[in-house]
């Protein structure tokens, strides 16, 4: 399915701080390396709450992919899903069912590595190498369609990923997938935003200066843009621990946007 040779140590860029192996750090993992620990320390320091920004997304994650499974879809394309964790798209889906199918798109070859291991016999599941400015080439990969059929409903993740690129590139790339996903798809969305700590957030950014991504932070406006055209579900765009939450909220972070939209 991939050249033998895609996790070759000179592919892995592991001498540069990458986002996903970032994350990693933040949500307990030991998938990263020593300047990914470093750009993650620094946004601790910074704000010693974005760990928990972290840990708030993936609980996002759990909650809008239930909502899906609920609605009835069965087909879930995650695109920059990341190192795995515990609470997986796929964990939470075929939980509730069995039958769901699931693709994992990253750019970072370590995520396809660690990805072939943990899925090496679910056969409902894959992981694919990929970069979200190709959504068009992605969607058209015969290893994606395989088990993915867009004449039917699909629910796409793009989380706490179009903020690594610049607004051409996002606004592309949900076009992409607004324009390739049945009626009933949905497009399931986080984004890192300095709205909610305007004090803090130009010196946070900084974790990425010298990684293979630049951040973007955007507003409430601009994410709530990217739904255009979809039915936004409540409660809208809103800070990802208010997103619907199942437990409290106070002393919740203020790092991330979150929403769900609908193809009508």
């Amino acid at each position: 399915m991939f050249e033998a040779d895609s996790t070759r140590e000179t592919d892995l860029q592991t001498d540069r701080p990458h986002p996903a192996r970032i994350y990693d750090y933040w949500l307990g993992g030991k998938d990263n390396f020593g300047p990914d620990r470093a750009a993650a320390e620094h946004a601790i320091a910074a704000a010693p709450d974005i760990p928990e920004a972290a840990r708030e997304n993936r609980a996002f994650l759990r909650r809008a992919v239930r909502l899906c499974v609920e609605a009835g879809v069965r087909q879930f394309i995650d695109i920059g899903s990341g190192l795995p964790a515990r609470g997986n798209v796929h964990e939470v889906a075929q939980e509730l069912a069995p039958d769901a199918r699931v693709v994992y798109i990253d750019n970072d070859p370590i995520v396809l590595a660690h990805g072939r291991a943990l899925l090496a016999d679910n056969r409902s599941t894959t992981v694919l190498t990929g970069d979200l400015r190709d959504v068009d080439e992605l969607l058209d990969r015969a290893e994606l369609r395989s088990l993915i059929d867009l004449s039917q409903p699909v629910a796409v993740l793009l989380l706490a990923v179009l903020h690594f690129v610049d607004d051409a590139q996002a606004a592309a790339a949900v076009r992409a997938v607004s324009s390739r996903v049945a009626p009933g798809s949905h497009l399931l969305l986080s984004h890192s935003t300095g709205e909610g700590n305007p004090q803090l957030a130009a010196e946070v950014a900084k974790t990425w200066e010298n990684s293979t991504s630049q951040i973007n932070g955007r507003g409430r406006a601009e994410v709530e843009g990217f739904f255009e055209g979809w039915e936004l579900l409540a409660p809208g765009v809103d800070f990802v621990p208010l997103w619907r939450p199942d437990g409290p909220t106070a002393n919740t972070t203020r790092w991330m946007y979150a929403g769900v939209g609908r193809k009508p």
